[in-house]
């Protein structure tokens, strides 16, 4: 399921990523829980939707979509911990018609480890 995934996403490393916020207007979505955020750390500006609600939260057609949320063409960046659960989240993204939906290779372990801004 992972593999089938990620063949459908073109993944970022994490200062692509980074780049690619700065550059298209992208959003960076954190999917990690609030524990695992606490423990870990934080991502400046990263916009925080757990994973359980991630799908209505950005469908731009969901009476419960984030106010930004109103196009199919948003670039939106998933993160998680590690990279594995972002592929899954991203994949579905694309699935609703988010053709511009990915995640980071490495997830937030790999962001920092590149010394890109965290708040832990």
């Amino acid at each position: 399921m992972l593999a089938a995934a990620r063949s459908r996403l073109r993944r970022l490393e994490p200062a692509e990523a980074a780049h690619a916020l700065a550059e298209a207007g992208g959003v960076l979505v954190d999917i990690r829980p609030a524990a695992q955020r606490a423990a870990e750390g934080e991502i400046p500006g990263a916009v925080i939707v757990e994973r359980n609600v991630l799908e209505w939260r950005f469908d731009p057609t969901s009476d419960a979509r984030l106010p930004f949320a109103t196009s199919d063409d948003l670039q939106v960046i998933v993160i998680c911990s590690e990279g594995y659960t972002s592929s899954l989240a991203a994949d579905a993204l694309r699935q609703l018609g988010l053709h511009r939906a990915t995640d980071v290779i490495g997830g937030y372990h790999a962001w920092a480890a590149a010394g890109l801004p965290t708040t832990g």
